[in-house]
């Protein structure tokens, strides 16, 4: 069975479809914010900060490419993940993308006023988010399968992926 690799803009599930994923498949659940986090020794935030977004990339990069060699994994990648063909490309190599969607207004209910959110940062959030899913679409279009999780449950959304993937569970 291929990795699964969960792609999407903040907010749509991935971490907690993730976790239950793996839980039901028994593979492990590797958080791609979380791995670079642990290998900078710092918070997205402060990588963010001390280096800017074309830096915070090129760890991701970096992070995705030692994953993609990785096998029974549930892979969840950061909301940008896929600006980076090489990341698509490498994500691929042992896994099926599935993008998880939600509308900007599902977005906004689900991550709140959350300060970890540093491309969120700004006066207006709402709008923000609606240019990033705008400047992504093309990129999260490329995913193998996409998954609505508007109004649907982490579980349901999991549900769907097993089926849409053939797992033989779900």
């Amino acid at each position: 069975m291929r990795n699964i690799v969960l792609t999407g803009f903040m907010g749509t599930g991935k971490t907690e479809v993730g976790r239950l994923l793996s839980e039901r498949l028994g593979y492990i659940l590797v958080d791609v914010d979380s791995e670079i986090e642990r290998t900078q020794g710092m918070t997205i935030t402060e990588i963010f900060k001390r280096h800017g977004e074309p830096g915070f990339r090129d760890r991701e990069a970096d992070i995705i490419r030692l994953l993609s060699e990785t096998e029974r994994a549930v892979i969840s990648t950061g909301g940008g993940a896929v600006l980076r063909q090489e990341n698509m490309d490498n994500l691929r190599k042992k896994g099926v993308l599935v993008c998880l969607t939600a509308t900007p207004e599902t977005i906004v209910k689900r991550i709140g006023d959350n300060k970890d959110r540093p491309l969120l940062q700004v006066e207006d959030p709402v709008r923000k988010i609606k240019e990033l899913l705008d400047s992504r679409e093309s990129c999260y279009a490329k995913a193998d399968i996409i998954v609505d999780t508007n109004d649907k449950s982490p579980l349901e959304v999991a549900e769907e992926i097993m089926k849409k993937v053939g797992t033989g569970r779900g």
